[in-house]
């Protein structure tokens, strides 16, 4: 294992951060580093506590000019089994590949990390940068995600805040660092549908109606429909159902109802409202009695080409020689909130290959390749 003297500074605090278990929504003071930081580098901070949930806006600059806001959470997911782990998930270990080890060292402390020391060196370097460097940070992103970056983006709107541009640190490299950046993600619509049957005994049907069998054509159909061709940037909209429960447990009983969840990741060729209609309309068609409680998770969005994802791209040729590819594949983000504000959104971090599961790692080297790519996007835009 690598001594910490031995570390850049970036993995020192990337370490410093991962070995404090932040787990949702538990933030352990990872915040009041990254907030220390910040202010010795001559940022103003402006902590928002809502609720249960701790997040920070911090600023550095003029409010003249274009604003850059790097964006990101302090929380990770919980550890799953530990007995599972080569070694204690909060440890932050450097094995002898040269991985650096933990719980969040891919999503997201170690981009954290890379973009404090980024931009601890930009500001020494161009104090009297043109415009804006601000941070919007949460320890509720892999949570409920009500208290932290919606809720700030909502104050943020409130007073006229500007965001031109972010970058949010989220975990976008495929195979190796910069390789993909996320320039949009596709929108999230979660729905449960309850559809009423008649509870009976299975040896008179007759005098019951079987919820499963009324519900099942309605629910083939939904699985078969196409909801649309996608566009340029967007794959087309995906249904799929995640859960179906019905039953009493007893085989002797024809059950009163079934319940399915189900989800849509949904292209910019479709709408909220549209969906809906068509999920009323296949069920009607069935004559089910049937009732769907939605729950909207994120609107898509998308940044087109433009002065961020042209300064993060030629960044990251700068720094690694290679060609980036903007993507809006994966899950949802906190970027869907901050796109509100009209800003341009980019993704990027580093490889994704083992996040959220036992034995997370990353390259630990990458970490530094990331901070340089950080800080060459500052330049770009800033300088």
């Amino acid at each position: 294992m690598t001594a910490p003297a031995d570390l850049s500074p970036t993995l020192q605090l990337a370490c410093d951060l991962i070995r404090r278990p932040s787990v949702t929504p538990l933030d352990a003071d990872c915040q009041a580093v990254m907030m220390k930081r910040l202010s010795d580098a001559g940022f103003a901070l402006e902590p928002m506590r809502i609720q249960d949930v701790d997040n920070f806006w911090a600023t550095h600059g003029s409010q003249d000019g274009p604003v850059l806001c790097f964006a990101g959470h302090t929380d990770v997911v919980p550890t799953g089994p530990v007995q599972a782990w080569q070694n204690d998930p909060f440890s932050a270990l450097i094995d002898e590949d040269g991985m650096l080890c933990g719980r969040g060292a891919a999503d997201m402390k170690g981009s954290l990390a890379s973009m404090i020391v980024a931009t601890e060196r930009f500001v020494a370097d161009h104090p009297n940068h043109k415009g804006k460097i601000a941070y919007l940070i949460t320890s509720d992103e892999e949570g409920p995600a009500h208290h932290g970056t919606k809720a700030v983006v909502e104050r943020l709107a409130a007073r006229n805040e500007r965001l031109d541009w972010c970058i949010v640190g989220e975990p976008s490299s495929t195979t190796l660092v910069g390789d993909v950046v996320k320039n949009g993600r596709r929108g999230s619509l979660g729905a449960t549908l309850t559809v009423k049957g008649i509870q009976g005994h299975v040896a008179y049907p007759h005098l019951a109606k079987n919820p499963i069998h009324l519900a099942a054509p309605a629910l083939t159909e939904l699985a078969a429909e196409h909801w649309d061709n996608g566009n340029d940037f967007f794959p087309p909209t995906s249904f799929q159902i995640s859960n179906l429960n019905s039953g009493t447990g007893a085989t002797n009983v024809i059950p009163g109802d079934l319940v399915a969840v189900f989800n849509f990741r949904f292209s910019t060729e479709s709408t909220v409202e549209g969906l809906k209609q068509r999920v009323a309309d296949i069920l009607d068609k069935h004559d089910l009695d049937w009732h769907v409680e939605w729950a909207l998770s994120g609107l898509p969005f998308l940044t087109e080409p433009g002065a961020l994802l042209d300064a993060v791209s030629a960044s990251i040729k700068h720094v690694t020689g290679r060609d980036t590819r903007a993507s809006t594949s994966g899950g949802t983000s906190d970027g869907r909130f901050i796109a509100t504000l009209g800003t341009q959104v980019v993704e990027l971090g580093p490889v994704n290959a083992t996040i959220h599961q036992v034995n997370e790692r990353i390259l630990a080297s990458d970490l530094d390749v990331l901070t340089e790519i950080y800080y060459q996007t500052l330049v770009k835009l800033l300088a």
